[in-house]
């Protein structure tokens, strides 16, 4: 697939993604806190697919950049409600920024950058989800409160996210890595506040992964 072709079937993706958040809404009335997380794993599987379709970090970290503007502008202008957070936290804008600054600094590493941001997709969502649900035992570190429910979940789906991507790009040894980086993932998650997480939790994870096994 060439670099356009590439550039255009990313849009094609993210869009689709947010039609389907904004679907769900509307359509079952779930609550915002709900459609953010199914927005926010859908296109953080798109690290999945970028080392597949683009052939240089140039032109792959041209949609997330895009949308650190269209992100912002719609947590001011309420433009994709499916997505806005209802503290007004600068998550949105700082997911695209991440995604960006791993793709482009791990290009030739892809195990390194897909896994980072899968730590970010995957276990920092599923957390939020369980944590708001069934969290009950609360505790509070630098001014973050999480529930050890959430930080359970938080480290047994980022280990087995991180695992499932270094298997899928033939890394071998998995395990310590896995291990190590879900455990970082976690400890960086608990202390992070106002949507920070979408920035510490990825780049930790990828410089984790950089050192175990870049």
């Amino acid at each position: 697939m060439n670099n356009i072709t590439a550039l255009l079937s990313a849009y094609a993706y993210v869009a689709l993604v947010l039609a389907l958040g904004e679907r769900i809404r509307t359509w079952r009335g779930y609550p915002v806190e709900f459609t953010r997380k199914v927005i926010h794993i859908g296109v953080g599987m798109w690290a999945v697919f970028t080392p597949l379709v683009f052939a240089d970090a140039a032109w792959a970290v041209v949609p997330p950049l895009s949308f650190v503007v269209v992100n912002y502008l719609s947590l001011r202008l309420k433009i994709f409600k499916a997505m806005e957070r209802d503290d007004g936290g600068l998550g949105t804008v700082y997911f695209p920024i991440t995604f960006s600054l791993l793709v482009y600094l791990f290009w030739d590493m892809p195990a390194v950058f897909v896994g980072g941001i899968m730590v970010m997709t995957w276990g920092d969502a599923l957390a939020a989800v369980v944590g708001r649900a069934w969290g009950r035992r609360k505790y509070v570190l630098l001014g973050a409160t999480r529930s050890l429910e959430g930080s359970l979940t938080m480290f047994l789906v980022s280990f087995l996210a991180v695992a499932v991507t270094l298997l899928g790009f033939g890394v071998e040894g998995i395990l310590v890595p896995a291990l190590v980086t879900a455990l970082a993932g976690t400890a960086v998650e608990a202390v992070s506040v106002g949507g920070t997480d979408n920035l510490t939790v990825p780049v930790v994870s990828a410089l984790i992964l950089w050192w175990l096994v870049g």
